[in-house]
């Protein structure tokens, strides 16, 4: 009996690897992976930079920390990881490593990210209610919402894992109504987004 659910778990692992490597899974997450690198080197060689040759960055995140409260910093970043991630989270985990708290204020970080992408996921959902307005954001998201459709859970996934707009993902995920508490669970991941990040970034500043 305990062959047999085996040889199934197995069956049912080859046919999920078949799948999403003739649909074209793997060449996606390796060609999001290519495209993360560059960005990542570019902000680490851009802080670097302005740290050393144009302003002290150090200096600038402290004046941040005394000027701005702790609760406006987290609700302008709210703000921005629920309409399309207009601010890259990294500027915002390196204030995060200079504040009274670092680790705290990450995890806010993280946490308000989380939130603004279940914002972003009722959003796609609100969407398909409009009709006009559906329309329009199934021509202009196309492709993301048909990676979406094909891979659900382990597109949300890279979504939140890898630094492109977690809130593109979830709006998709909203307007094809993929589960919301499996999008809950997926979404956790950026937690884990936030905190590997950190290991660099809090080093850096």
């Amino acid at each position: 009996m305990k062959d047999k659910a085996r040889s199934k778990k197995k069956s049912r692992i080859r046919l999920l690897h078949q799948y999403y490597h003739y649909t074209g899974f793997y060449s996606f997450v390796w060609k999001s992976l290519k495209k993360a690198v560059i960005p990542i080197i570019i902000f680490i060689t851009a802080l670097w930079a302005i740290d050393h040759y144009l302003l002290d960055i150090e200096e600038m995140l402290v004046t941040i920390t005394e000027t701005y409260a702790p609760f406006e910093v987290l609700a302008i970043f709210f703000l921005s990881e629920s309409l399309l991630g207009l601010v890259p989270p990294e500027l915002f985990i390196a204030w995060a490593g200079k504040s009274v708290s670092p680790f705290l204020y990450l995890s806010l970080l993280a946490t308000a990210s989380y939130l603004g992408g279940v914002v972003s996921y009722f959003i796609g959902v609100g969407i398909t209610k409009i009709p006009a307005v559906h329309q329009a954001m199934e021509q202009k998201m196309a492709k993301h919402i048909k990676n979406t459709r094909k891979w659900g859970g382990f597109l949300i996934v890279v979504g939140a894992l890898l630094p492109i707009p977690f809130a593109m993902t979830s709006i998709a995920a909203g307007i094809i109504k993929f589960p919301f508490s499996n999008y809950l669970i997926f979404g956790m991941l950026r937690y884990a987004r936030f905190y590997l990040y950190s290991l660099v970034i809090f080093e850096m500043v």
